[in-house]
């Protein structure tokens, strides 16, 4: 049917984890995980929407957005 719906969500957003994840809790280290993130300073291209953006509003004392 509609094909287009992936080309209207938004373009994407960089994510970068910018701070170790040591001495935080396991929930905060699983949504870096799930990210697809495994290094320190590692930048990701995740699609704009508001549940990225949200991801990144629950720890933004780890990760930021990079424009």
């Amino acid at each position: 049917m509609a094909n287009n719906t992936e080309q209207s969500s938004g373009g994407t957003i960089k994510i970068q984890y910018y701070r170790s994840m040591i001495g935080y809790s396991k929930k905060q280290k699983q949504i870096v995980k799930s990210l697809g993130i495994t290094k320190l300073n590692q930048t990701v291209e995740r699609p704009d929407d508001a549940s990225m953006r949200g991801i990144v509003a629950k720890i933004p004392h780890i990760l930021r957005i990079v424009e």
